[in-house]
């Protein structure tokens, strides 16, 4: 191969488009799905694991969950602050639900045993900014989180008003509540957002006149709201193509949930010094009870296989939430 052919061919490979991978915490869920086919072993139809698909959707809403990470204080309407974030939480790596995951050891699970590792990490970009409208004492705040090895990520939004706050030379705390939204993006098999209430008290302490130090404590209430796209059972096959129209029928989607509901207790600590900080805290998220119930003769799960999971039970346990904050305050 001459010179001229050998540039040409390296030129070709290099513009050619690489083919498209899943990282590991990318979703799949068509392994959420059981397989209806005949006695000659065609392929039917797919049911979707409602069971499965609710516990799913309920650890993957807490790891996603916007976090505190900040005490019951508001930054004062002239603030302004700008962190990075980082979370790891643990999730039920024997939970059958985690087959979903693109980088699970046992996509079939059929093997028993762990799906994956015990959690899933995430890192962010967060600006909290101070405010005077509409109420004093009021604060906003927007951010990105991704999931780490993976392509999902979230946008944030929040808001944060200072119920009492302000007088540190007296022996009470600082009290606040905020609302939180967490909106995930780029999972094309699945649409989850995760609204948040949080009830935050704190209380403020100097250290030497140079250092501040602030503890926390607060109670949060999450509403996983998960919905599912039309999900491709057959991804191998092109439906467009002549003879595979009826490839079509196995498209499937899991019945919409019922809002999932899931309790967390917060407990941390930010620490100053002149504009920088850091902010530690722990959550504890309570195992999941909510059930997506469907009651009623005219239920359509009826008609459902009874691997449909009707009136299915959240089975999340309960989770552990590790965060930290670096940042500056303005």
């Amino acid at each position: 191969m001459g010179r001229r052919s050998l540039v040409v061919a390296l030129g070709l490979g290099l513009c050619a488009p690489g083919t498209a991978a899943a990282d590991p915490n990318d979703l799949v869920l068509t392994r959420l799905g059981t397989r209806i086919t005949n006695s000659m072993g065609e392929l039917q139809s797919v049911v979707g694991q409602n069971l499965e698909f609710r516990s799913l959707a309920s650890q993957l809403g807490v790891v996603l969950a916007p976090h505190l990470l900040t005490p019951a204080d508001t930054i004062g309407f002239g603030g302004f602050q700008l962190t990075a974030d980082y979370s790891t939480t643990t999730i039920d790596p024997n939970g059958p639900y985690w087959k979903a995951r693109a980088g699970s050891p046992d996509p079939t699970g059929t093997a028993g045993g762990s799906h994956g590792p015990s959690s899933l990490s995430t890192l962010g970009i967060f600006a909290r900014k101070g405010m005077w409208f509409p109420v004093p004492s009021f604060e906003i705040g927007a951010g990105a989180v991704h999931l780490i090895d993976s392509h999902t990520w979230t946008g944030q939004l929040y808001a944060k008003f200072g119920l009492h706050e302000g007088y540190h030379q007296l022996p009470i705390p600082s009290l606040s509540v905020r609302g939180a939204v967490s909106r995930m993006m780029t999972q094309r098999e699945l649409d989850l957002t995760v609204v948040s209430l949080d009830v935050l008290m704190s209380k403020h302490f100097g250290i030497g006149g140079t250092w501040r130090f602030d503890p926390f404590v607060g109670w949060n209430l999450l509403m996983i709201v998960p919905r599912s796209e039309v999900i491709d059972a057959t991804p191998h096959i092109d439906s467009l193509a002549p003879g595979n129209q009826e490839d079509t029928k196995n498209n499937f989607v899991f019945r919409d949930q019922d809002n999932i509901y899931r309790h967390r207790i917060i407990v941390g600590a930010k620490l100053q010094y002149y504009v920088f900080q850091l902010t530690l805290e722990v959550q504890f998220a309570l195992a999941g009870a909510s059930v997506d119930d469907r009651p009623g003769t005219t239920d359509p799960c009826m008609f459902e296989s009874t691997t449909g999971n009707c009136d299915s039970k959240d089975q999340s346990p309960s989770q552990r939430t590790i965060g930290a904050s670096l940042g500056v305050d303005f």
